[in-house]
């Protein structure tokens, strides 16, 4: 039986559903088309970004449909999402000289251990695939406190450990899924710095106000 005859069967039993919202969406989407839509329109965030960084570029606010999508791919392990909000965020990047390479925000070791994957990661990869950029994991982080959840000083104060662990590209575009404080983000800018990197572009999906 031809895979597009089954593909069409199945969906009569179970019908496809929004990898974001669970609405029931066409069989070779991933979002519904409101969730798109909705994303599609989101007000774009432009900022100079955190000490480190020289532009902070991010999709959405940290709301509707960006958040989520977020949710999807973090909790729900919805993997497709990825590539989902890599398209969104390289429509909001302004026309600028792309940077050579796409460097992910390093997970802490236990959130990896704990997932199976890192979510900027993935994002990262698929990024980097549309975008026809090399991929660069050239960052570690240290076991240090969780960012999620706690204070803003607390975040400013006490920001990861971040350190390069491989050659960094002169020219990086830093990707994570949310930009909250920006101690995350400047903290990985210093280290690319640290290793040689002379401009440093922080990509996001969404930007928590």
């Amino acid at each position: 039986m031809p895979t597009g005859l089954i593909e069409h069967l199945t969906s009569l039993v179970a019908p496809p559903l929004c990898a974001a919202c669970g609405s029931p969406r066409s069989l070779q989407a991933v979002l519904c088309d409101r969730c798109h839509a909705d994303l599609a329109a989101a007000p774009k965030v432009v900022e100079p970004g955190p000490p480190g960084v020289d532009l902070a570029v991010s999709a959405s606010p940290f709301e509707g449909p960006a958040r989520r999508v977020v949710h999807g791919l973090k909790y729900a392990h919805r993997l497709s999402l990825a590539g989902v909000a890599a398209e969104a965020m390289l429509r909001s990047l302004p026309a600028m000289d792309v940077p050579e390479a796409v460097v992910p925000v390093p997970p802490g070791p236990w959130r990896w251990r704990w997932r199976g994957f890192d979510p900027a990661e993935e994002i990262a990869i698929a990024t980097a695939a549309r975008a026809g950029l090399a991929i660069q994991p050239c960052l570690g982080r240290g076991g240090g406190p969780r960012q999620v959840g706690r204070r803003r000083s607390e975040r400013l104060s006490n920001p990861p450990l971040v350190w390069p662990v491989a050659g960094v590209p002169r020219e990086a575009l830093l990707v994570d899924d949310v930009w909250t404080t920006g101690a995350t983000l400047s903290a990985c800018a210093r280290a690319l710095r640290d290793g040689g990197c002379r401009r440093v572009i922080a990509l996001t999906l969404a930007r928590a106000l």
